[in-house]
């Protein structure tokens, strides 16, 4: 039964991200409030319809950032990235390249400052974002980065990448960590949706000038230590060795 309403969740959530696409596409297009507008609207129908079709709620706890600074997320499926951006007044995501060319997610994301990233190239790539974020900055808001890199499965680890440090140090920002649990109950691959409560908890800001090694471990170890609080309380407990 679970399965079966799980289903019907995520054809209606593809499908409602097709039709509002479309049809806030004119608005996005006007002005960039618009397509935030547009976003936000989407992120709160796939939150309300979760809660109703399937049994899952979502929270966000701790302060929102506000103003200028860096996110430094865990990232384990699709979720996190609605509870972010429903959250954050003005969110911009560090995001793969080839996520432009997918329909609606590509143009909305350009509208709302996002940050495409090639991946594999490294040194290439890690100059690159900084270029670009820089550029962006005139579009001012959130700049979040998943500093793993990818969707992360909550009984795998995966290390942390030096590019949010790169980030961190060019920007001269604060960088709020975010921990999460979403993993638990919407998994990175598949359609299964399970009952529950998903969280998204905004942390103890990190705050400018760190050198290299301290940031990357305060970073990981608040992160994962949270994050890993937070599954717990969703009652799973099969946790990676590094």
């Amino acid at each position: 039964m679970q399965y079966t309403r799980s289903l019907i969740f995520v054809t209606q959530m593809y499908a409602m991200m097709a039709l509002m696409g479309v049809g806030f596409f004119p608005l996005a297009l006007v002005s960039r409030k618009g397509a935030v507008w547009a976003c936000k609207s989407y992120c709160r129908w796939v939150r309300w319809s979760a809660a109703w079709m399937v049994g899952l709620k979502t929270e966000v706890r701790g302060p929102v950032p506000r103003g200028e600074v860096m996110v430094a997320a865990k990232h384990q499926s699709f979720l996190d990235i609605i509870l972010l951006y429903d959250a954050l007044p003005a969110a911009k995501f560090i995001m793969k390249r080839e996520l432009l060319w997918m329909p609606f997610i590509g143009q909305y994301a350009r509208r709302i400052g996002c940050v495409p990233v090639e991946r594999g190239k490294r040194g290439a790539a890690i100059r690159k974002m900084v270029e670009d974020v820089a550029a962006g900055q005139a579009i001012p808001g959130q700049l979040v980065i998943y500093p793993q890199g990818t969707r992360v499965a909550p009984d795998r680890y995966l290390p942390y990448k030096m590019g949010s440090h790169v980030l961190y140090a060019e920007l001269g920002q604060a960088c709020v960590p975010a921990a999460t649990n979403v993993g638990v109950f919407w998994p990175r691959k598949g359609i299964l949706r399970k009952p529950g409560l998903a969280v998204v908890e905004f942390l103890e800001p990190i705050p400018p000038g760190k050198g290299r090694a301290e940031f990357m471990q305060d970073l990981e170890e608040v992160v994962e230590a949270r994050s890993q609080v937070l599954m717990r309380e969703a009652g799973f407990s099969a946790f990676p060795t590094r």
